[in-house]
């Protein structure tokens, strides 16, 4: 016990050390971490999924300081409020010339564990907003117990890859015609472990909480890469991103020995990155010039990266579309 102990110690202390040494934020972050920029979203609105803690929410206070409508679209109404009073809280504390020429944030109620609830937001949406500048794929559950969706999908590819294809092609009317326009999906790298298994797309055959997420974030980059393919010459990109590992609620399943807590809260106070850091690709993605017009890349840290060749086939990700929209049920 004592040994097993020691070695999860040392592990946690070297994977510290390895990730001090990428926690890297980018010139253009830099910028917009420190206040540049001011007004480059006026007159935008951005659709952030997820928006109301960790990095859904440090990416919604960046762009409504930058001047966009910031639409959250959350599971949990009343915490979303909660999160949205505190965002504008903060905003009219943060004073300056800054704060008069920021955005609005307008919540609205999304369950992307329910397509019932994705088709009667995205409705909503149609029925209410004239544009859609851009669409921020942020929400995502991590490692959970096996558990199902309300449409019987295994949550996490239900969740992070189901509910947002069918987000995203219910929206895609909207954001054409909104161009030129952006969509943002976030992804993981932890991809690299992840394998599409259409033979057993729901887990009923065996259940591995670490792969299945890893799963879930291949096919978020899988599904970038086909719909780039889709929207060329419609004015809108797609593009998908790695935040980093960040301190943010999203790891609320993964159980942690109590002996290593202490050292594990340690580390990640010391070399985690922040939720405001974390979010800094994102929306660099969203809002800076330097990427108009750029689609179908994997970034991080505000920098294009190289993928494993399996998150580049191209008829993995087209059988992965074709199946996908059987599932929603855009095609019978």
């Amino acid at each position: 016990m004592a040994v097993a102990t020691v070695a999860a110690l040392l592990a946690a202390l070297g994977g510290a050390l390895w990730l001090a040494a990428r926690r890297f934020v980018g010139p253009s972050a830099q910028r917009l971490q420190a206040g540049g920029d001011s007004g480059l979203m006026h007159g935008k609105t951005v659709l952030i999924t997820g928006a109301n803690s960790g990095l859904g929410r440090a990416t919604a206070a960046e762009l409504l300081r930058l001047g966009a409508r910031v639409i959250m679209g959350c599971r949990d109404r009343a915490r979303a409020e909660e999160a949205a009073g505190q965002l504008r809280r903060e905003l009219r504390q943060a004073g300056g010339p800054d704060a008069g020429g920021a955005g609005e944030l307008v919540v609205k109620e999304l369950d992307l564990a329910s397509l019932r609830s994705v088709r009667a937001f995205c409705q909503e949406m149609l029925q209410e907003e004239p544009r859609l500048d851009v669409l921020i794929n942020n929400a995502g559950i991590f490692q959970c117990p096996y558990m199902k969706t309300e449409d019987g999908f295994e949550m996490q590819f239900g969740v992070n890859h189901l509910g947002h294809f069918l987000l995203t092609n219910l929206l895609l009317g909207l954001l054409k015609s909104s161009a030129p326009s952006r969509i943002v999906v976030v992804s993981s790298k932890l991809y690299k472990y992840g394998d599409i298994n259409f033979e057993d797309l729901n887990s009923e055959q065996s259940y591995n909480k670490s792969f299945c997420y890893s799963r879930s974030k291949l096919a978020n980059i899988l599904f970038t890469r086909e719909l780039a393919r889709r929207l060329e010459g419609t004015n809108v990109t797609v593009n998908v991103l790695h935040p980093g590992v960040v301190r943010t609620n999203l790891g609320r399943h993964i159980h942690i020995p109590l002996l290593v807590k202490p050292l594990f809260n340690l580390v990640s106070w010391a070399f985690f990155k922040t939720p405001a850091e974390g979010a800094q690709t994102s929306i660099y993605l969203a809002s800076s010039p330097e990427v108009e017009g750029v689609s179908g890349k994997y970034f991080g840290n505000c920098k294009e990266e190289e993928l494993l060749p399996k998150a580049m086939d191209e008829s993995l990700a087209r059988k992965l579309w074709d199946i996908s929209e059987v599932m929603v049920g855009i095609l019978k």
